[in-house]
């Protein structure tokens, strides 16, 4: 299989993260983008390295001042007396507060609505490499229509049109998503990270012809918590090509494959032109999110159920979060999607 990365990816590594009331190590770490790429060079993958080229792209997705803050950001911050190291928010609109503000704190809550993506000087290049990825993944498979792994890291599957959320700055997926809808005429987006994908549902939410599928952990044990119910199936054009399936918290394999199943039946009676798989590992049973129990041989069989569907797949990396069966975990999917096991 094809694989795009950039050493980029790594530059943002915050060690901790506000949650819970308390400092807490950061799970989005950049060994996990060495340790997915120790893998697939092991595998004997071929790889390939993204060009930095396509920040227009992003803009299709996202608002062209948003990018700019997240661009902007961190140097602002730096020069302000007083302020720490890392760009984090502590203040944030809620529904009844609808106008931005210019001071560069309150500007950080506008575009963020959590203390889960603080920002440092390495930030920018690292989420702007991994869009980059995301990218690049689509056009090779545009070219070639064979499979492609878009190895993202910082994830993207929560990043709204404006908003960062749940360590997501640049929704990776919902870019590629949309150059492919221009070669292909309609996508599918299976995601089976353990969390929902709301800013990839919000994206695609009236939009005909972008189905987003998503399996996940139920919204009101877990983040992002204000999304992912089964009624919400989209709305105006795009009634009816949104499908959540959430799942009570410690689901195993067999019921986290049944809704699969299910994701891949809704894909076939939508006939894709092409296939975007979010692709999270952090359902598995020995990630530190602890939401689900699915084992190396899940994550198999969900490679050989998604590669069955046989449309031209884009993979696009998502969470899974350190632990030693990260890497067995990438390992067990693709050698399954390929039909090497």
């Amino acid at each position: 299989m094809l694989v795009v990365h950039h050493p980029d990816q790594a530059l943002h590594d915050p060690d901790t993260v506000f949650r819970t009331g308390k400092f807490i190590t950061q799970p989005d770490r950049a060994e996990r983008y060495r340790i997915f790429l120790d893998i697939v060079t092991a595998e004997r993958h071929e790889i390939v390295e993204a060009p930095l080229n396509r920040a227009e792209a992003i803009t299709a997705i996202h608002d062209p001042a948003y990018v700019e803050f997240l661009e902007s950001v961190h140097a602002r911050w730096v020069q302000q007396p007083g302020y720490g190291p890392v760009a984090i928010p502590n203040v944030h609109p809620t529904h009844r507060m609808h106008r931005k503000p210019t001071e560069l704190l309150g500007e950080l809550g506008w575009y963020s609505n959590s203390t889960s993506c603080p920002i440092t000087e390495g930030t920018w290049p690292a989420v702007f490499a991994s869009a980059q990825v995301a990218v690049h993944g689509a056009e090779r498979l545009v070219s070639a229509e064979t499979p492609v792994y878009a190895m993202c890291r910082p994830p993207g599957h929560h990043a709204y049109p404006d908003l960062m959320t749940g360590v997501c700055y640049l929704n990776n997926a919902a870019i590629a998503a949309e150059l492919l809808v221009a070669r292909f005429g309609s996508v599918a987006v299976v995601d089976i990270d353990v969390h929902h994908c709301n800013g990839t549902q919000f994206i695609f939410w009236t939009r005909p012809n972008v189905m987003v599928c998503s399996v996940h952990v139920d919204p009101r044990l877990s983040a992002p918590y204000y999304a992912g119910h089964a009624d919400e199936i989209g709305e105006g054009a795009g009634k009816g090509c949104n499908f959540n399936q959430p799942l009570p918290w410690a689901t195993p394999d067999a019921p986290w494959l049944t809704a699969i199943d299910g994701a891949v039946a809704r894909v076939r009676d939508f006939a894709p032109g092409a296939l975007v798989v979010s692709l999270g590992f952090d359902a598995g049973e020995h990630d530190p999110s602890g939401a689900f129990k699915v084992t190396d041989a899940g994550f198999a069989e969900a490679g050989r159920k998604l590669a069955a569907v046989g449309c031209p797949t884009l993979l696009v990396q998502e969470g899974g979060y350190l632990s030693p069966s990260l890497g067995g975990y990438l390992r067990s999917f693709l050698r399954a999607f390929e039909g090497r096991t």
